[in-house]
């Protein structure tokens, strides 16, 4: 019996060692540093305060460049506190890609925005399928988690549904926004202008 017991117990942790990790978020900001994160032009309108990421300056966007499924996602889901300040205007891009300065060309943008003169409000999928509502305020954190499964995205703002929107088949964009479709790629936060100034905390994603 005691030269049995080990050899079970040896069992039980090889099975272990083997089991699939159960789904869920994965980190992919530290809090502390911009390790997995890539900038080009104007870099210095992205600075890290009290775990958060603050974006303050000239047109620029910070692109997710790190190891989890190696910056390119296809159904995915991003969830992210986020906090903006009188005036502000920002953006989350997914199924994007790195280019080194301007408005990324690939992908769709989630706005950012409670109080810009912009009247496309936070969660709008910016051109697609815009909301006038504003559902949070300045000053105050907020989550947005985004999800997109197969052609489908709904865009969530402190668990309450602002956008449902599917991708039609053979959608044709107008002039300029040709790569704004469902395909894959990565995240970016957007730096919009030196009068906005927005945090983000606890990025995470969950993909399948």
């Amino acid at each position: 019996m005691k030269k049995i017991f080990p050899l079970i117990i040896l069992a039980i942790l090889s099975i272990s060692a083997h089991r699939p990790a159960p789904k869920g978020f994965v980190s992919i900001f530290d809090g502390k540093t911009f390790d997995g994160w890539k900038v080009g032009k104007n870099a210095s309108s992205f600075k890290i305060e009290d775990g958060a990421i603050v974006v303050n300056g000239d047109v620029a966007h910070l692109y997710y460049d790190g190891p989890v499924r190696s910056h390119n996602f296809n159904d995915v889901e991003l969830k992210l506190d986020v906090m903006t300040t009188p005036g502000s205007n920002s953006g989350v891009y997914f199924h994007t890609q790195y280019q080194e300065g301007g408005w990324p060309g690939k992908g769709y943008e989630v706005q950012v925005n409670n109080s810009h003169t912009d009247w496309r409000r936070t969660g709008s999928l910016w051109a697609i399928s815009d909301i006038r509502e504003t559902y949070v305020k300045d000053n105050e954190w907020f989550t947005l988690h985004i999800k997109i499964k197969g052609k489908r995205i709904t865009v969530l703002i402190n668990d309450r549904q602002v956008v449902d929107y599917t991708e039609p088949e053979g959608v044709e964009r107008p002039k300029g926004m040709e790569q704004r479709l469902i395909s894959s790629g990565t995240f970016a936060l957007q730096g919009h202008d030196p009068k906005s100034k927005v945090y983000f905390k606890n990025i995470k994603v969950k993909a399948w």
